[in-house]
């Protein structure tokens, strides 16, 4: 990964977002209204603004809504392409094995329901030669989600989504950044979660931890639908 611009960020879109009931019955939920704009004017925005120019798109779910909203992205600025899970939903971690030959040298993963306030080129300078990998990670104590992340003296120790346990008082912030070494492991053509190479990477030592101090906002639920667009409105106001 040579530079900032040249780095693709890979936002996961295409889950069917169940838990925002009606809301989501006929738009995917990158297209979800927030703060009277569908919110993926938000997310790519803010990618733009921060230096980000290379944008890939992992849909699915209403795939060509999002297509022929946000086409090639140079309305934003930016270049967006696109990888289709096609009929079969491939997990997070399917879906960025499928991206593969759009990423190059390596990539951001962005989940598409997250609106963050990190630096993205302070992350992507954290990155160590002999890493594979980088999480950003946020000091949670089970605030806003369950924590899963035991970070201890700036190192990443044990990742788990499934396993919680008590010394866990991080958790995964939502953006990562991954070499294509590390998503060349990810096994082809079947459905997977992004998870389960993050906890191999972790607990191999090849990936590393960035810690953030300002908290994460999602739009997977309504509560959080709700307190996105707060944020939203107080960061333009």
């Amino acid at each position: 990964m040579k530079d900032l611009a040249s780095t693709p960020v890979l936002i996961l879109a295409g889950g069917k977002a169940t838990r925002l009931g009606e809301v989501t019955k006929t738009i995917p939920k990158a297209l979800v209204p927030l703060a009277g704009r569908p919110f993926i004017d938000h997310q790519l925005e803010e990618l733009h603004e921060q230096g980000i120019r290379e944008v890939v798109m992992c849909v699915g779910h209403f795939a060509d809504q999002l297509r022929e909203y946000v086409g090639d992205g140079a309305r934003f600025g930016l270049r967006v392409r696109y990888s289709d899970d096609g009929e079969t939903l491939r997990g997070t971690g399917g879906a960025v094995r499928r991206a593969l030959p759009l990423v190059g040298d390596g990539c951001f993963v962005l989940y598409g329901d997250s609106i963050l306030d990190v630096s993205y080129a302070s992350a992507f300078t954290r990155l160590p030669h002999n890493a594979l990998g980088l999480m950003t990670v946020f000091h949670n104590e089970n605030s806003f989600d369950t924590s899963n992340v035991v970070f201890h003296n700036g190192r990443l120790l044990r990742y788990s989504k499934q396993d919680a346990t008590p010394d866990m008082t991080h958790i995964d912030y939502g953006l990562s950044l991954l070499r294509r070494a590390a998503i060349e492991r990810i096994p082809a053509g079947q459905p997977c979660d992004l998870a389960e190479l993050y906890s191999a990477l972790v607990a191999s030592g090849e990936m590393v931890g960035f810690e953030v101090t300002n908290r994460f906002y999602e739009i997977g639920s309504p509560a959080g639908l709700r307190e996105a667009e707060e944020f939203v409105m107080r960061r333009a106001g």
